[in-house]
């Protein structure tokens, strides 16, 4: 776990990884030998409600009999309607004792080989002792909820937000939507005619319960409106 003192404005590898993992309704379970397995939960439950990841088998210590590598595939996109919504990919390779089935209703061990996480910055391994030692961002399974109802609620505050960012965006923003939100801030994505870029606006502190995150949205669009006033009392 990383601590709150740092300052940290973003979430590490391993939290963005934990959180998809855990706010993810579908992924794609791929095995040696076998047809590729989609698997869709729309009753609310996470698509990883099933799978328990373990610790690596050690020497002498495996379970009898073979063991099929699998590989589970995440796609973690953006719930507002922004240009290319595909926000990171998260790859989770191990070992299961059996082919995955979707037919199960047992939870199914997965030893557990390695993560890694994909997005517009890079690649990045993560470890399964960095995700144990990760604590579970408090917005992750509500904030597709929280960034539509900004969005179809109070669209007209989106734009606001952009007072503070620095610099100031380049002339010609088409649209601005909110992105992402985690414990640590808001994303908003700016789109220009052909292209568009990401400014990260960071909370005034991590949020650590859900109940904290509306106030601290609510700071954000209070510290825009100040200096939207700024603003206009140098012109």
């Amino acid at each position: 776990m990383r601590p709150f003192t740092s300052r940290a404005t973003q979430p590490t590898p391993a939290e963005r990884v934990l959180s998809i993992l855990t706010a993810a309704h579908s992924m794609t379970v791929v095995s040696d030998g076998h047809e590729p397995v989609e698997v869709h939960r729309l009753d609310g439950t996470a698509a990883m409600g099933h799978i328990h990841l373990h610790e690596p088998s050690t020497a002498g210590s495996s379970p009898a009999g073979p063991r099929v590598p699998v590989r589970l595939e995440f796609t973690d996109i953006a719930p507002t309607p922004a240009r290319d919504r595909t926000r990171a990919r998260v790859t989770v390779t191990g070992l299961l004792s059996a082919p995955y089935s979707t037919e199960s209703s047992e939870s199914t061990c997965m030893e557990f080989g390695q993560a890694v996480f994909e997005d517009h910055r890079g690649r990045a391994f993560v470890t399964l002792d960095e995700l144990q030692a990760t604590d579970p961002d408090p917005l992750a399974t509500d904030e597709a909820g929280m960034l539509t109802h900004l969005l179809d609620e109070h669209a007209e505050l989106v734009p606001l937000l952009l007072r503070l960012t620095h610099p100031q965006p380049d002339k010609g923003v088409t649209r601005v939507l909110p992105l992402a939100m985690d414990r640590y801030g808001v994303t908003l994505r700016l789109e220009y005619p052909g292209t568009h870029r990401d400014v990260r606006l960071p909370f005034a502190k991590p949020v650590v319960r859900l109940d904290q995150a509306g106030p601290q949205i609510h700071a954000l669009l209070t510290a825009a409106r100040r200096a939207s006033h700024h603003s206009r009392l140098l012109t």
